[in-house]
């Protein structure tokens, strides 16, 4: 059976296309969880996406183009120990983002767009911690977010793994590596949980490895408790 998917405007990536994180997501709900899903073009916004069943996984399509691909997936790898949300508040006013916010390619970003303001966007700007391969940033659920059953929907935990990931991604031995923009190729992600309003939450990304153009990261989301929440494996792709 075929249905069909919507990028709102409000999540966006870059100003015409989708943020990578959150379609991920609302793909992977037509697939599983834990799933993984390789986008192929900029999702559009505020347009009909056909979903194709195919097997167990799913092709999105606009029109005769294909935009996504999702499948079900294990997402198992090691994940750091968890980080204080004062630590992550820290490690935030650390951020590239915060510092040179003017060097952000995307500044209307869902997740870690510093164009937006709070809550329409989540300002999700991880920054080094001292000693640690990691960055981090502190994330509240806000009221205003989509939900399941009374906690944030899944789409918008896949949206904050993709950019911490991302950005985390950027940071070698804690400093700030110089990269060209880049966008997310390939995300897999396991929901082991949603916050619900108000909640403190702590996002932590990292580098995984590179191969020329091809950045790997992963990411976590964790409560204020040190609960995890999810975690996810990406591959991005620097744009030439």
């Amino acid at each position: 059976m075929t249905t069909a998917i919507t990028i709102p405007h409000r999540f966006r990536g870059p100003p015409e296309s989708g943020n990578g994180g959150y379609t991920c997501g609302v793909v992977a709900a037509h697939v599983g969880n834990p799933a993984e899903v390789t986008l192929r073009r900029p999702p559009p916004l505020e347009t009909a996406l056909r979903v194709e069943p195919a097997g167990e996984s799913v092709r999105v399509m606009d029109g005769d183009q294909l935009i996504a691909e999702g499948t079900p997936a294990t997402v198992e790898f090691e994940v750091p120990e968890p980080v204080s949300f004062d630590e992550a508040v820290a490690a935030a006013e650390r951020s590239w983002i915060v510092q040179h916010p003017d060097e952000h390619p995307f500044l209307s970003c869902f997740t870690c767009g510093p164009g937006r303001e709070y809550p329409d966007g989540q300002r999700v700007f991880v920054g080094p911690l001292p000693g640690r391969n990691l960055a981090a940033a502190p994330w509240i659920a806000h009221e205003s977010l989509p939900t399941v059953d009374g906690r944030v929907a899944p789409e918008i935990v896949w949206a904050i793994l993709d950019c911490t990931g991302g950005i985390g991604s950027s940071y070698v031995d804690g400093e700030r590596e110089r990269l060209v923009p880049f966008v997310l190729g390939r995300l897999a992600a396991q929901v082991v949980e949603t916050p619900q309003a108000g909640d403190r939450c702590v996002a932590v990304g990292w580098r995984i490895g590179r191969d020329g153009r091809k950045l790997f990261a992963g990411s976590a989301l964790f409560t204020d408790g040190g609960e995890l929440l999810g975690s996810a494996r990406a591959t991005w792709i620097e744009l030439a």
